[in-house]
């Protein structure tokens, strides 16, 4: 009997490009992929033997005849790939209709009622990278106190602000009187806290970026295996992607080293349910940068961290590895890709070299998930349990 499962989203990490990535301009991303292809000698090799290069579309690198996994990869089914969606699809909700994503900034109205509200000017209102965003207008915020407001490609209003200027209680509030406006046709997946500091030039962000979702329209995973008593551990970004929804207890970390090492801990405590983690690094720190190099060197950090968590799951927990979407760091694109994500599921009670294909949708993780641990439940997808147990 199966009493927990440990579920690691590697974020960002796709496996692909989807049937319809043309219409989000990601023909040819394939994040895993490229890696191997731009890096020489690349190699993962603990997620190898578990058996990454089996998943359909990544067999040309290097494919394993004995792995110890079962494997596959999920279509994602929402519109959209930006993190709310997917991993509310992992979870078992698929979005009809995508967020909405804001090309030319925000609408004059909205800033002006929002500027009314916190008490502060704004400057930006348009898509931009958050490193470069702070270099043009970091000084002038400083000078004048007027916050930083900018989106991107994704449904996101991200706020920027220098941890001297505006205190991290002031920005997280004004977070959240954005979070209130932003609904409707107006309603981003996110609105994010971009703390930064240092001085003109110098300008660099901190880890104490902290993300406002938008409630799940519905029940999800989380909410039936919290129903159930028992424990849903979220760790990372996860609190926030699902706004405590479903959730009973939470570890808020900076980076992937926090993410991991967290997750250890949680696996050696004795509870039943879920351990749900987000590793955000590849997508936050390499990812949106380009920077292949490193984040190769990250896939590299959790491959050499993967015998440690796998050395400390008890014999009643299975361990699921997968992604939310993709950000391949080697197109000109600094945005997510539209890509299939991976799907490693292993565990002293799950069949190794077993591949289950391309499942129809993300939700297919939460409706697995549910079944084994005999949790009764009406969300999207179908379960594999009986394919890979």
């Amino acid at each position: 009997m199966i009493k927990r499962t440990v579920l690691i989203v590697l974020d960002s990490v796709g496996v692909g490009a989807l049937p319809d990535a043309s219409l989000y301009g990601d023909e040819g991303s394939n994040t895993i992929k490229n890696i191997y292809k731009n890096i020489d000698n690349f190699s993962l090799p603990n997620l190898e033997k578990l058996g990454l290069l089996n998943i359909k579309g990544l067999e040309d690198i290097k494919k394993n005849q004995e792995f110890l996994a079962s494997v596959g990869r999920c279509n994602e089914k929402s519109k959209g790939k930006d993190t709310t969606t997917g991993h509310w699809e992992i979870s078992g909700l698929i979005l009809n209709e995508p967020f909405p994503v804001f090309p030319n900034g925000f609408p004059k109205e909205f800033i002006y009622e929002f500027e009314k509200r916190i008490g502060r000017k704004t400057i930006g209102n348009y898509p931009a990278s958050g490193t470069e965003i702070i270099k043009v207008l970091g000084q002038e915020h400083i000078d004048t106190g007027d916050i930083i407001v900018y989106t991107s490609a994704d449904s996101v209003f991200q706020i920027a602000a220098h941890e001297n200027v505006v205190t991290l209680d002031e920005l997280y509030k004004i977070c959240e009187i954005a979070r209130g406006m932003l609904k409707g046709d107006l309603g981003v997946g996110r609105v994010i806290a971009r703390p930064f500091i240092g001085n003109n030039g110098e300008f660099t962000r901190t880890k104490n970026r902290r993300d406002f979702s938008l409630a799940p329209f519905d029940k999800t995973m989380l909410d039936y295996i919290k129903d159930d008593n028992k424990e849903v551990y979220a760790i990372g970004k996860i609190e926030d992607i699902f706004v405590n929804q479903g959730i009973t207890k939470s570890v808020h970390t900076t980076n992937n080293k926090d993410g991991i090492e967290a997750t250890i801990n949680a696996i050696q405590e004795d509870f039943d349910g879920l351990i749900f983690t987000n590793l955000v690094d590849f997508d936050m720190v390499y990812g949106h940068r380009n920077d292949v190099i490193g984040y190769a060197q990250a896939l590299k950090y959790f491959d050499e961290k993967l015998p440690e968590i796998i050395s400390n799951l008890k014999d009643e927990d299975i361990l699921i590895i997968t992604a939310d979407h993709g950000c391949d760091p080697t197109t000109t694109s600094t945005d997510h890709s539209r890509e299939y994500i991976p799907l490693i599921i292993y565990g002293e009670k799950v069949k190794s070299n077993n591949n289950v294909g391309t499942l129809d949708t993300f939700a297919c993780i939460g409706k697995t998930i549910l079944d084994i641990l005999n949790i009764e439940n009406n969300i999207a997808g179908y379960s594999i349990a009986g394919n890979i147990i």
